[in-house]
């Protein structure tokens, strides 16, 4: 049932939400009760390294609790770094089945698998036995139409799968248009798991919307609509935004983000691309995002970024978050 306190997940967001992100985020900002970790894709026969899966390492993840997810449409390898994991500690794995990027789909797996439902079931009765601990799975409605779900639906509900989260729209819409409620509601009504909804909530209006009509759900995912304001979490708790010194705040934890790439990652064009990532979102926070993200865009050494950014912050930065 819909609850005073909404149980609030940090969606993966590949090369955006890896352990960095999430550690630094929790120093900053409240409100998230855990995060699933961008996946991991599982390879046949290999040794997993500790380099292979740093980004769970619990080592790595201080600032809150993670749920790994997993890509793969192999039983035998998705066990294989399955029980890695569980062996460090973790209760949970979360199966990817909702990737919408056409990369992955034409190989079968994220979102291409969905069309597929005999090999969803036997995936699953291959692998739950084998397992360890609990499994969950992300998904979409489809990957090419909003019904693929309903024959997917009765292979979920013969196994005992922690929860499943649903992102109501199609593989190939991307994360363009708009979701499709009226098909998540129908999930609810038949999927005998805990379900938590993942979709366009960006603003504490969305989610009054959403929490008033899907008064079933409790467990909420945030994707981009954090990226932009990473203050969301918190307000939809409180149901509030009663917060200030946004914009000091956003900065610190920009430059904690900055300077944590710099000691992590190997040089500076991979910190300065992952920074573009980062500010491609942030960017829509603020008044003029094109005209922000188009400098940092253009931007090809980390001192001029670094001056970019601080004139900014300086000079032009006004929020609207």
């Amino acid at each position: 049932m819909n609850t005073p306190n909404p149980i609030l997940y940090m969606a993966p967001i590949q090369g955006i939400t890896n352990s960095v992100y999430r550690n630094i985020f929790s120093q900053f900002f409240n409100g998230l009760d855990l995060a699933v970790a961008p996946f991991i894709s599982t390879s046949q026969g290999k040794k997993i390294s500790r380099s292979y899966i740093k980004d769970v390492l619990p080592e790595n993840n201080t600032g809150m609790p993670v749920i790994p997810q997993l890509m793969s449409n192999q039983g035998d390898d998705f066990i294989n770094l399955a029980v890695r994991l569980f062996d460090l500690g973790y209760d949970t794995v979360n199966w990817n089945l909702g990737c919408p990027f056409p990369m992955v789909a034409k190989k079968k797996r994220g979102s291409g698998l969905l069309p597929y439902p005999e090999r969803i079931d036997s995936f699953l009765s291959h692998v739950i036995p084998r397992i360890p601990g609990q499994l969950s799975i992300k998904c979409r409605l489809g990957r090419n139409q909003d019904d693929e779900i309903f024959r997917l639906i009765p292979v979920f509900n013969q196994y005992p799968l922690k929860e499943v989260m649903i992102h109501p729209r199609t593989g190939i819409q991307m994360y363009e248009g708009p979701v499709n409620l009226d098909r998540f509601e129908m999930c609810l009504e038949h999927i005998e798991h805990p379900i938590v909804y993942n979709g366009d909530i960006r603003c504490l209006d969305d989610f009054l919307v959403l929490s008033n009509r899907l008064k079933k759900v409790d467990r909420w995912m945030i994707g981009r609509g954090m990226l932009i304001n990473p203050f969301l979490p918190e307000i939809l708790k409180k149901k509030e935004d009663s917060i200030t010194g946004k914009l000091k705040k956003i900065k610190e934890f920009h430059d904690s983000l900055l300077e944590q790439n710099k000691a992590y990652m190997s040089g500076p064009a991979h910190v300065l691309d992952k920074m573009k990532g980062f500010w491609y979102y942030l960017s829509q926070a603020f008044q003029n995002p094109d005209l922000i993200f188009k400098k940092i865009k253009k931007t090809k050494s980390i001192d001029k970024f670094e001056k970019i950014i601080l004139d900014f912050f300086q000079d032009e930065a006004v929020l609207l978050i």
